[in-house]
């Protein structure tokens, strides 16, 4: 269906790929992993032809229909939310557009002597639209689009009203309407809650055709996909299985070569040893000359590959008091709306609160009164006695210095520790080489985000208070900040739609409703197993 074959390509200096070859088959559902910078959007932009490999061939078979989402969504504007859906769906919007162009055709005087032949291309045109379903097209928009959380008022209002991470979901239903032979998703499940990341699940799930997608989300990927591609220094090695099994079979992979790398090694050098000793001597000189030719012949072993795992340990936190925080009879509302009415609520040390709540529950609002970036309309939210907080938000990243290098806002906020100690805490989170050189300016969403989380946790708190903390981390990442969390020994109250890190590290749970508010003992497993479901108003 898609196939590369023996493809290099170098973007400036950096080489890419170097004779890599892979396929993409009917129904297949493939995950493409990678370190940051390996080159996926890269690979998808050349499957759709928008860049051309430097050697070798990618070729897709005739007729094949090819819907990428990836993301820069460009603009939107002029239109509702649904009809932007709709007008995306591939050759069915086209038919509309044609038939729209005939309505106007036969409303129009000056057509009249052609009016014959317009009605029977209207005809033809009417009967393609209804084989490619036109005619339930609004109805799938609208369906799609509810799946991603939208409300009716959403889709018929401006789509130019809606936020960048809003108008990548109509961008994303917009390829999901058009259901083509194959999708190539280049990280869908940013920017969705965890409701709407199900429903993609189930959605992909059933779909047949072919797919080709990255994501940072371990679990999102681990149930839909059937077979792993990495990019790996330059090649493309195909894993058939899930994630999970893809992880298993690299780590053992890599056991092996290692072990295969030091038999060989041990055998090169007992032979080298042997020619060192008797190569001065005559009567061995054939048996010398046998060995020197033996290992000429000898194909190496090469070690595996050194990923950079990064590891990342806490210093330890202050001690707090017993009692962390304590909400009493709080009301909150904005305007005629009541997010809160009478709640009570205590947070104690080692306690990790997840709070789970559909879009709208008021789970940010929570956070921000403890933090004390609103406030309760009446009742009160108090610390206990020692409480350092430290509090991740998205808004967080807005008070990095633009024209300091990604070193020098660490070394403002902490003007007292060695460079070797901020260039590893850097490193941890992603910043090696020449990108700790680079403007806080110029950083993408999920550098800035990665740098506001190193200056959280370099001196930590004994409270965290985290607001999608996982938004835009890569997996290694993401991988680094849950180990070091779940070695972390103060009290945490956070917000997340990442459910190994939700399952990794909770051990409470809050669950608000609109039937009012719900604490569970026991963490996040504990609270699918009890309820039945993943997230509040899904129900399995």
């Amino acid at each position: 269906m898609i196939r590369l074959d023996n493809i290099s390509k170098q973007n400036g200096s950096q080489i890419l790929y170097i004779e890599a070859s892979a396929a993409l088959n009917r129904g297949e559902k493939i995950g493409l992993v990678g370190p940051n910078g390996s080159g996926k959007t890269t690979l998808f932009r050349m499957i759709t032809g928008e860049e051309l490999p430097d050697e070798g061939q990618v070729s897709v078979d005739r007729g094949v229909t090819i819907g990428y989402f990836s993301q820069d969504v460009g603009e939107m504007s002029g239109r509702s939310a649904a009809a932007e859906v709709m007008d995306g769906a591939g050759p069915v919007s086209e038919v509309a557009a044609r038939l729209r162009e005939l309505e106007a055709a036969m409303a129009d005087p000056d057509q009249a002597d052609n009016m014959d032949e317009i009605i029977e291309q209207y005809g033809e045109a009417q009967g393609r639209f209804e084989e490619l379903g036109g005619y339930a097209l609004e109805g799938r928009a609208r369906e799609v689009l509810a799946g991603l959380n939208f409300t009716e008022a959403m889709m018929d209002g401006d789509v130019s009203a809606l936020s960048g991470g809003w108008k990548m979901r109509v961008a994303l239903a917009r390829i999901l309407l058009m259901r083509p032979d194959c999708m190539l998703l280049d990280e869908p499940s940013n920017h969705l809650d965890l409701e709407s990341l199900i429903w993609l699940e189930d959605f992909l799930r059933g779909y047949e055709g072919a797919l080709l997608m990255t994501s940072h989300d371990r679990a999102f990927m681990n149930r839909i996909v059937t077979k792993v591609i990495e990019i790996d220094g330059g090649s493309l090695n195909s894993y058939s299985g899930d994630y999970e099994f893809y992880e298993a079979q690299r780590a053992q992979n890599e056991k092996q070569q290692q072990a295969q790398f030091e038999r060989q090694q041990a055998m090169l050098a007992k032979e080298i040893k042997f020619i060192e000793r008797f190569k001065a001597r005559a009567s061995h000189a054939a048996q010398v000359q046998s060995r020197v030719k033996k290992l000429d012949k000898i194909e190496r072993v090469e070690p595996p590959k050194r990923r950079q795992s990064v590891v990342f340990e806490f210093p330890p936190a202050p001690r707090s008091g017993d009692d962390v925080v304590t909400l009493k009879g709080v009301n909150k509302a904005y305007g005629e709306r009541t997010i809160y009415e009478g709640l009570d609520f205590a947070i104690r040390r080692k306690e990790r609160w997840c709070v789970m709540g559909v879009n709208g529950a008021g789970k940010s609002t929570l956070l921000k009164l403890v933090v004390g970036a609103t406030e309760p309309d009446t009742g009160t939210v108090a610390l206990g006695g020692s409480v350092k907080m430290g509090y991740f938000a998205q808004h967080a990243m807005e008070v990095l210095g633009g024209d300091l290098t990604v070193f020098e806002q660490l070394e403002a906020t902490f003007p007292q520790a060695g460079q070797g100690s901020l260039r590893a805490l850097a490193g941890c989170f992603g910043f090696s080489g020449d990108d700790v050189e680079k403007k806080c300016r110029v950083l993408s969403g999920g550098e800035k985000a990665r740098l506001v989380m190193a200056q959280l946790l370099y001196d930590p708190p004994n409270f965290l208070v985290l607001d999608e903390p996982t938004n835009h981390l890569d997996l290694a990442t993401k991988e680094m900040l849950v180990e070091a969390l779940a070695q972390y020994e103060g009290a945490m109250l956070f917000v997340s739609h990442d459910r190994h890190f939700l399952a990794k590290l909770s051990n409470r749970v809050l669950e608000l409703t609109p039937e009012g508010v719900h604490n569970y003992g026991g963490g996040y497993v504990e609270y699918v197993a009890r309820t039945g479901q993943e997230a509040p108003g899904l129900r399995r």
